[in-house]
């Protein structure tokens, strides 16, 4: 059966509110949570970018719930400093906090002032911070030089149940690669065939038995135009393929490149209805694909009428 979550944004929504949605998910019926991990936004019309692991601490603490995150260590974060993270989160919520690698995008990560790497020396160092990280947190001490530089670290306080480590893979290549070195997957929504390919190369790469998980973009309101102009405004900046989307330093920048986006252009990234039971559908066939858990993400910047008109008619149709 499978789980449905609860996508929290950073990047749209102010952590206190933010907090308010996530406790609002659970009471709803929502069975996880999960957030992005943004230092800023993708445009100014979102407007907002709270500190993700500050925010976790509160949010599980005061939910019963699973909540996980998507994040790019290796620039931004230390393999250190994020491995003590994620040790401390797993260690006072044993079995709740998984943790999804990526290689991370300019946007959030070129404020260190290092050189933004290619693609390829993006997965290569993100290989070296896995093995940094695996180190850590089976409480070894780590010295590595390569494209990350570790010295002599070592975790302290780990926990006993050490946290999944997912692989973040939007394309059949990078999810082939993860497929060797993580606990499972995340990607997000795209046209079926592409997401098998996704799922396929995951399970080549070594991933067959691991769960996989998928971030669902979607925009719902009582009014078909209204959940299109949500999807619109909100959404606009996040349409383009990861070759500009990891590129692109400032919030201005993919304002600039979203210019000519079309409300049109932004049906398909976005499942944009306002029949409930067409978001059903879609749901239940994404869920087909081999996803045991599908983390929505209502784009729009208020939550609540999402949580409760999901939590009272589409989760009990895709979870009886």
């Amino acid at each position: 059966m499978v789980m449905i979550g609860f996508h929290a944004s950073h990047e749209q929504i102010a952590p206190g509110e933010l907090l308010e949605a996530v406790r609002a998910a659970e009471t709803a019926g929502f069975d996880a949570a999960m957030c992005s991990d943004h230092l800023a936004p993708w445009g100014r019309r979102q407007g907002h970018s709270g500190h993700a692991w500050s925010w976790l601490g509160a949010a599980l603490q005061s939910t019963l719930f699973s909540i996980g995150v998507v994040s790019a260590p290796g620039q931004r974060y230390h393999p250190a400093v994020a491995a003590q993270a994620y040790a401390t989160l797993a260690d006072m919520f044993p079995g709740r906090f998984w943790v999804a690698l990526g290689s991370g995008e300019a946007l959030n990560e070129h404020v260190t002032g290092q050189t933004w790497p290619d693609k390829s020396t993006r997965d290569d160092r993100l290989l070296e911070v896995v093995g940094v990280i695996r180190g850590l947190l089976d409480g070894e001490e780590v010295t590595h030089r390569g494209l990350v530089t570790v010295d002599q670290a070592r975790v302290w306080s780990l926990p006993r149940i050490p946290p999944l480590l997912l692989g973040a893979a939007i394309s059949e290549e990078t999810a082939t690669r993860v497929g060797g070195w993580a606990d499972g997957l995340i990607t997000v929504n795209q046209p079926p065939d592409r997401l098998r390919r996704v799922v396929s190369g995951f399970r080549r790469g070594g991933g067959m038995g691991k769960p996989m998980y998928l971030q669902v973009h979607l925009s719902w309101a009582e009014d078909e135009e209204e959940a299109r102009r949500i999807a619109h405004e909100q959404w606009r900046t996040n349409v383009f393929g990861s070759d500009l989307a990891t590129e692109l330093p400032l919030p201005e920048h993919f304002d600039a490149a979203a210019e000519f986006v079309t409300p049109s252009d932004v049906e398909g990234p976005v499942l944009i209805s306002s029949d409930l039971s067409r978001h059903t559908t879609w749901l239940s066939e994404l869920a087909e694909l081999g996803f045991e858990r599908l983390y929505l993400h209502h784009v729009g910047q208020d939550q609540q009428r999402f949580i409760d008109a999901f939590g009272a008619k589409v989760i009990p149709e895709l979870t009886s």
